[in-house]
């Protein structure tokens, strides 16, 4: 799904690959619906976090 993206994302990558934006990938880091770490100030997102946040967003519809 993902072939193209490194194993770990920054917020950047991570809007780019679930085509949305920055406030809205920040708020999903924060309540923790995605799964992420801060590193320092940066945020890294795991790739299989964006499967498992768009598996579970596909079940809940």
């Amino acid at each position: 799904m993902f072939e193209n993206y490194d194993d770990i994302l920054n917020v950047e990558e991570a809007c780019e690959a679930l085509k949305i934006g920055y406030n809205a990938i920040y708020g999903l880091l924060n309540t923790g619906k995605l799964r992420g770490y801060r590193n320092g100030r940066v945020w890294r997102i795991p790739k299989a976090s964006l499967v498992e946040y768009i598996q579970s967003s596909s079940k809940l519809k």
